[in-house]
């Protein structure tokens, strides 16, 4: 079983993102939120043109994906459940997957915290507008620094590997549900965000305001921000008129096309956006 997933792990994660980009496209489509303000298809060629070029990189450089990495934990005895083996195997991949998503919120807490790291994901917000593409658009760097603090998780953890491609999948389809341009129900979102991170939800930390920006880094479950006051319900411009991005970059050709996004993170200073920088400040 362990050897099949493993030997399957690229045909599901691809399946699973492929499958994801498309119903969201679709339906952003039918059920828009925000009339986007730059080319589709400049932002698409650049968004999806970084998924490939950080795809390629992590092959390269790294000896293993997540999965690989647990099988290797797994059998050198490392972590919480491979030293516990008693541990009831389902009970194991349901606490892996919490414990790893908990991992990304402070992740995503620490890159908005320290300035060297938001100069490397402030290219994930430079984006001038916010559609399903945008949840897969990293710098390479944050990519290999994420890949390696979700490693030395996993081997603390000594999270299961069906457990690490159960979380690998989920992250993916929820990055891209949750920056989707959807106009969902108000009744249905307001129960939705009760459980998981909805796009109306995530938009609001992709505001130009920098009090915006620093609230709602949840990627999958909602309940992070809830229980660390880092939530915030909607944002004050309301969704159609509030600015997507981030003040220092304004130009589509330094935040839409590839090779100024590549760029993006060696320009200039670390502006207030950084949640410790001595100015930031805004509204509760």
């Amino acid at each position: 079983m362990l050897q099949a997933l493993l030997q399957n792990e690229t045909v599901i994660r691809l399946t699973a993102f492929f499958g994801m980009l498309v119903i969201v496209a679709g339906a952003e489509i039918l059920f828009p939120r925000r009339r986007l303000t730059v080319s589709k298809l400049r932002r698409w060629a650049s968004n999806l043109g970084i998924v490939f070029l950080n795809s390629a990189l992590v092959r390269l450089l790294l000896p293993a994906t997540a999965a690989g990495f647990a099988a290797f934990a797994a059998n050198r005895g490392w972590g919480v459940f491979n030293y516990f083996s008693e541990a009831p195997v389902w009970f194991a991949i349901i606490a892996s997957v919490v414990i790893l998503d908990f991992a990304i919120y402070l992740q995503h807490v620490m890159f908005h915290a320290v300035p060297a790291l938001w100069r490397l994901h402030r290219m994930h917000h430079a984006d001038l507008d916010f559609d399903v593409t945008t949840g897969a658009r990293f710098h390479p760097i944050e990519i290999l620094l994420s890949m390696l603090i979700k490693f030395a998780v996993i081997a603390v953890v000594g999270a299961p590997v069906a457990a690490v491609i159960i979380f690998e999948v989920l992250l993916n389809a929820t990055s891209m549900f949750n920056h989707g341009n959807l106009r969902l129900p108000p009744a249905f979102d307001r129960v939705l965000r009760q459980f998981i991170v909805t796009p109306d939800m995530h938009r609001v930390h992709h505001s130009i305001e920098d009090y915006e920006t620093n609230s709602n880094f949840g990627f999958n479950l909602s309940l992070w921000d809830r229980l660390f006051g880092t939530y915030k319900a909607q944002p004050d411009a309301g969704h159609e008129a509030m600015t997507i991005g981030i003040r220092d970059f304004r130009e589509p050709k330094l935040a839409s096309d590839l090779p100024g996004m590549l760029i993006l993170p060696f320009r200039g200073r670390v502006t207030g956006y950084a949640i410790n920088r001595r100015e930031w400040g805004g509204k509760s």
